[in-house]
């Protein structure tokens, strides 16, 4: 089937006032930052609750979790100009879930700090931003080109096994944080921390096609 074009002029990767490759760059470099700050966060916040009676090691994981929450939505403020090239109206959500997935998790540090205690299951409330949040990222990736197909799949995989884990945690069926739970950790982890940042770091953002319908129709209907 034909596709009649909807553009006749490149679509830059772009509008914000950073360059393209500037913005890309500075997307993967967040992504290994908010990745690492969060392990580590994760670990010492931990340690704390398995016992560890030390507030200091506490209080540093609560604030490398912050410096996490800020790296995750400075990517959202960045990807979106990016992402609103290939569609604006969904475009917009990803931004939006970044910025309820740090407060969700600040709300989890400060609840920590005055009570010395964690909320339960609190990564898990973080997770259902990230995974739909991701979902909706790695989708525009893909319908858009603007990074190698198989990378943006990787992540879809990913985030859809975060998504469908927290409830499969909740529930008692598995364990997220433990044994073969933590498998479905690792498709998003290494998105996020691997190959994704390289292809940003190394290449940026590929250019939307000269000529592209871009539309779900268009995308279902394509053969």
């Amino acid at each position: 089937m034909t596709i009649m074009s909807t553009t006749t002029a490149p679509i830059p990767a772009t509008r914000n006032p950073m360059s393209a490759r500037a913005v890309a760059t500075a997307v993967g470099i967040l992504f290994v930052v908010q990745m690492i700050t969060a392990m580590f966060g994760t670990t010492l916040i931990q340690a704390f609750v398995d016992g560890n009676p030390e507030g200091a090691p506490m209080r540093i994981g609560v604030a490398l979790m912050a410096c996490s929450g800020v790296a995750v939505v400075a990517i959202g403020l960045l990807m979106y100009p990016v992402l609103k090239q290939v569609n604006p109206t969904l475009a917009i959500w990803y931004p939006a879930l970044r910025v309820i997935e740090c407060l969700i998790s600040a709300a989890c540090g400060v609840y920590l700090l005055t009570t010395s205690q964690v909320v339960p299951n609190h990564l898990l409330w973080v997770y259902v931003p990230t995974g739909i949040g991701g979902i909706i990222l790695c989708y525009l990736l893909f319908v858009g080109r603007l990074v190698p197909r198989p990378i943006a799949l990787l992540g879809l995989v990913g985030y859809a096994a975060l998504t469908v884990g927290v409830p499969l945690d909740l529930l008692g069926v598995l364990d997220m944080s433990a044994g073969a739970g933590m498998l479905l950790l690792v498709p998003g982890g290494l998105f996020e921390l691997v190959f994704l940042p390289i292809w940003l770091i190394a290449k940026g953002f590929r250019p939307l096609p000269l000529t592209a319908d871009l539309s779900p129709s268009a995308l279902v209907t394509a053969h």
